[in-house]
């Protein structure tokens, strides 16, 4: 299999070669879509009604294109989107209008609510050292409400089921936004700090501006972008023009104290209720205007969102996402290496345990941003505190240079090691580097990689490579891709997550760490009709497999053929039909209620059908049905979840998926239930409550989860938290707590 990861390393190196030669698009959008923006010294502002001179004279970006349903036709005159920059000593400066009359669909006025491009909007994407690989997005909805993200890395293929990569949305950062909502349009005005910003001193960035027009379920651009690709592509931004560099920002140094209490009582153990006061400080330090670095001490993380449970019915661990600041920003330079789902760097691995649960950590400190225009770094350490076991301080590094026009070659080097307060225990280490190179031409549409690591313990095992190589091609309607990765039986990695390598044995209560080979293909063609009902529609089969890495024997393989349309009204419908192979090398049962099921080959069928409803009416919908094999028996599986919106300040929904597993014999039968319940109310943009229950049978886990936030200040919070977990069988109490928790943000 060793051979196999080579030559698939070679022809995705040798691809990559010949796309850069051959098949390259030239087309260079900064070259056609300019803006220029110039320097005020009128004091703006910020209220949202456009009434300063300089509005009237600054350069204007408008005639926006279409980039979804459709791509390649200019955004109709009614819905017209006109955009002006200036900027001073401390802000730039954006006025917008979008012309168009309401009424406006607000999905909610909570901050940052993934649901935020589901109504109407308007946001800019900058991209200050123009190196087409890392930005800022910032956006406002007619009730201006904001949300900020990080662009860190490709943001991939628009419509690819699962989460969006490349897009951080957890990132927070102060700016000021307000809007006026007139007869026929809503106008904006934002000021962003060049504190907010990582940028040198160039005369060029990036730029682009997005519309979301909800009532015709459109999205508008300003710089074409093709409707496969999603608006804040930084490959097809526009060019900013300054009349003056920006000048370095004066110091620049924000810290974030903390305050919290808390009380907490585990009832399992029968301990003692605990009250716990705690201090920490965050802080931000501006190196230079693109290079930031990042201290914590004493951090705590107990206002972030717990994870939304999952019911769990395959062989490996579910991944659940970085929601803790601190490991957020310029997250993308650790985190972008190797190929989902193997990745070298996972930051939960620093301070959580595998069910989630948390580690203290002392401190932590990272230097990170832009050396130049085309190398970008990051340096991290932290340390966690010794309790019952010693801490572990982590060191991680990583280098990206850009090469070509969209293309990097990067590296990468992460050392964990055993320490008590005082002590080095230098027989307990783990240390993992890499070398990887990615390839994306400039329309975007080719690319590929290839990458190989190794990891070293003090137990000096053999066989301690990971190595990774991929290529595709993201055209309108043909796409392909199509990679294989893997890790020998010695790659011990503290700090990736590799889903695939511990076999846990349900009989002897053991896991076995066993070296895998992956491979994984797709290829699908998307048809866009000219009619009223359907936006477009597509096929794709794609198929999966893993094999041990020594004895190159199958562990599991799977066909997954899909046919997905997407409807005019923005509703979806996904059918499936999969053929799965899987070998249990070892007896593995999905429940502790019956007998696991023996090691051996299985061999089964099943159907899905998935649908979500116009998510822009007050009530929406996602539901779902599965029946087939499993394993050696049968599993039926039926989901719903139903969401209410009370336009613009509440969101009521409920979650429901019930398996029901039938195996034959003393494998038995079992029905599993995951229900859970949410309401969210924003009693201003600044005052939130969100509450919701997480009913789960497979974890025998009842959770309540309720969050007041007050935002009194510009990224200065009261959080109150109050969770509690109960046991499903008997609804005995397993533990509670209650947090309060005051930050404040002082610009230094």
């Amino acid at each position: 299999m060793k051979k196999r990861g080579s030559i698939a390393f070679f022809f995705a190196l040798t691809s990559i070669l010949f796309v850069e030669l051959v098949a390259q698009n030239k087309l260079n959008l900064q070259e056609i879509y300019q803006l220029s923006i110039g320097r005020t010294t009128e004091r703006i502002k910020i209220d949202g009604s456009l009434d300063e001179e300089v509005w009237k004279t600054s350069a204007v970006a408008t005639d926006f294109w279409v980039s979804f349903p459709m791509d390649g036709i200019r955004a109709s005159p009614e819905l017209k989107t006109l955009v002006r920059l200036t900027y001073d000593d401390e802000f730039i400066y954006v006025a917008a209008e979008c012309i168009g009359p309401g009424p406006y669909i607000i999905q909610s006025l909570k901050r940052d609510n993934p649901l935020f491009w589901r109504g109407d909007a308007f946001g800019l994407v900058f991209d200050p050292v123009n190196e087409r690989s890392n930005g800022f997005v910032f956006a406002v909805n007619p009730e201006a409400v904001q949300s900020e993200s990080l662009i860190t890395g490709q943001t991939g293929r628009r419509g690819n089921s699962g989460s969006v990569s490349g897009i951080n949305g957890a990132w927070d950062n102060k700016w000021y936004s307000e809007v006026q909502i007139l007869e026929d349009r809503w106008t904006v005005e934002i000021a962003i700090p060049f504190k907010s910003l990582r940028f040198g001193d160039k005369l060029e960035w990036g730029v682009n501006f997005l519309r979301g027009d909800a009532k015709n379920n459109s999205y508008h651009t300003w710089s074409p972008v093709p409707v496969q690709f999603r608006g804040v592509d930084l490959g097809y931004t526009g060019k900013l023009i300054w009349d003056k560099a920006p000048g370095k920002t004066k110091k620049n140094i924000s810290a974030i104290p903390y305050l919290l209490g808390l009380g907490k009582k585990n009832f399992e153990t029968n301990a003692l209720f605990d009250q716990v006061q705690r201090v920490g400080l965050d802080a931000k330090v501006a190196v230079t205007s693109s290079l930031n670095l990042d201290l914590t001490i004493n951090p705590d993380f107990s206002q972030v969102d717990v994870d939304e449970q999952q019911t769990n019915l395959t062989t490996v661990n579910l991944r659940f996402p970085e929601r803790r600041l601190f490991f957020l920003e310029n997250s993308d330079i650790f985190s972008d290496f190797g190929i989902p789902p193997m990745r070298p760097f996972f930051s939960r691995k620093i301070g959580l345990d595998e069910d989630g649960n948390t580690i203290p950590i002392l401190y932590g400190a990272r230097l990170s941003g832009n050396l130049n225009k085309n190398l970008r770094m990051s340096l991290m350490n932290s340390q966690t505190k010794s309790e019952e076991l010693p801490g572990n301080n982590y060191t991680s590094f990583a280098v990206r240079q850009r090469v070509f026009e969209r293309s990097i070659i990067k590296g990468y080097f992460h050392n964990r090691k055993r320490m008590t307060n005082t002590t080095v225990l230098h027989d307990d280490y783990n240390s993992v580097g890499g070398l990887e190179f990615g390839y994306r031409s400039q329309n975007g549409k080719w690319q590929g990689s290839g990458g190989y690591g190794i990891a070293f313990t003090e137990d000096d095992n053999d066989q301690n490579h990971f190595y990774s190589a991929s290529t595709g091609f993201d055209g309108k309607a043909f796409n392909f891709y199509a990679n294989v990765s893997g890790v020998g039986d010695g790659y011990q990695n503290d700090f990736g997550f590799i889903p695939r390598k511990n076999h846990y044995d349900a009989i002897d209560d053991t896991t076995y760490i066993i070296g895998f080979d992956h491979v994984y293909s797709r290829i699908g063609y998307t048809f866009y009709p000219d009619n009223n009902s359907i936006n477009q529609h597509g096929i794709r089969l794609s198929f999966v497999g893993d094999w041990t890495a020594t004895s190159n024997e199958l562990i599991a393989k799977t066909f997954d053929l899909r046919y997905n349309f997407s409807f005019v009204n923005s509703s979806t419908l996904l059918l499936t039909y999969k053929h799965e192979d899987v070998n249990l090398l070892y007896p593995f049962g999905f429940t502790e209620d019956n007998a696991p099921l023996p090691s051996g080959m299985y061999n089964f069928n099943y159907g899905e059908i998935k649908y979500q409803s116009d998510n822009r009416r007050i009530v929406n919908i996602r539901s779902g049905f599965r029946y087939g094999g499993f394993y050696n028996g049968t599993r039926l599986e039926t989901s719903i979840a139903a969401n209410y919106r009370a336009q613009p300040w509440g969101n009521f929904s409920v979650n429901f998926i019930y398996n029901d597993l039938r195996f034959p014999g003393i494998y038995g039968h079992q029905p599993l239930f995951l229900l859970g319940p949410k309401a969210e109310i924003s009693f201003s943009r600044n005052l939130f409550w969100t509450t919701f229950f997480q009913y789960n049978t497979q974890r025998d886990n009842f959770n309540i989860n309720s969050r007041i936030q007050w935002r009194y200040l510009p990224m200065s919070d009261l959080f109150i938290v109050y969770s509690d977990n109960y046991m499903v069988e008997n609804f005995g109490p397993r533990n509670r707590t209650l947090v309060l928790k005051l930050n404040y943000w002082l610009n230094i």
